[in-house]
């Protein structure tokens, strides 16, 4: 699987999955990823920042809800 398949899908779904980011990892990990890959990378990162994809990884981490209002 490529990193713009893994991203295609987790922008569609507006989730990343722990899976999803494991395989990315590996991809990198491999180096058998080019251009097109880190750019739907970046497009993953940026969907992230703009709340439009979710990170479950980030979501099991117990922090403080520093946005709720009392």
């Amino acid at each position: 699987m490529l990193i713009r398949e893994v991203v295609q899908q987790a922008i569609v779904a507006g989730y990343l999955s722990v899976e999803a980011e494991n395989q990315m990892q590996q991809i990198f990990a491999s180096a058998n990823c080019d251009l097109e890959d880190l750019n739907a990378f970046m497009s993953l990162q940026l969907a992230a920042m703009a709340g439009r994809v979710r990170h479950e990884s980030l979501e099991s981490i117990n922090l403080p809800k520093l946005y709720e209002q009392n």
